[in-house]
């Protein structure tokens, strides 16, 4: 189960996880499961997140909370990030109202890093978090055909591409949440065995 009603964050779970022989249902097959509010911690939405699915359907939880951080912004946008510019913007929306922040800032302003943290909850409530982080800086305009979000004006510096340049299983080499996930495995696995040890599926 995976706290999202995002179908590429989501996407990327599957593909991430796909190993796990585990079936990853989303928010969307569980009708009426309400997600809470969002602050300002990566962690706490996170934990939140997978707390609240968890307990509401019974089965082991991931979430993640994932953010935008640009130095030139003091953080900005953050855990803030799937929300920037207010609720009327799509990913165009506030990758443009981004941009337009950014207008005439020095090289160094633009440097930025995408921020993950994942949880998985069980249902007895308990939680596993892990972080991961990806560097880089925010481009001039989009470029390339992949990923969502931010990934069409974000630099990815390791590889010397925009992240939405990138293949989709590269991404999921080097991606924040690659990272992340890949940290919370061991608590993944866990999780699943605890649960299916119960009696549970």
């Amino acid at each position: 189960m995976v706290a999202t009603s995002n179908p590429g964050k989501l996407r990327e779970f599957r593909a991430l996880l796909a190993d796990l022989g585990a079936e990853l249902l989303s928010q969307s097959d569980f009708p009426g499961t309400a997600m809470p509010e969002e602050g300002d911690d990566y962690a706490e939405n996170a934990a939140r997140k997978a707390r609240a699915i968890a307990a509401a359907t019974g089965h082991v939880a991931l979430a993640d909370d994932s953010g935008l951080e640009v130095d030139g912004l003091d953080g900005r946008p953050g855990p803030h990030s799937a929300r920037y510019g207010g609720p009327g913007l799509d990913d165009a929306g506030r990758v443009a109202r981004l941009l337009q922040e950014l207008d005439g800032q020095p090289g160094a302003s633009r440097s930025a890093r995408f921020v993950c943290v994942a949880a998985v909850a069980g249902p007895d409530g308990r939680v596993q978090l892990a972080r991961g982080e990806c560097l880089g800086e925010i481009l001039p305009a989009p470029r390339g055909e992949g990923g969502f979000g931010y990934d069409p004006v974000f630099f990815f510096a390791e590889d010397g591409v925009g992240m939405a340049e990138l293949a989709p299983a590269r991404k999921n080499e080097v991606s924040h949440r690659a990272r992340a996930l890949r940290a919370l495995r061991p608590s993944i696995e866990a999780a699943l065995a605890a649960q299916s040890g119960s009696g549970a599926s």
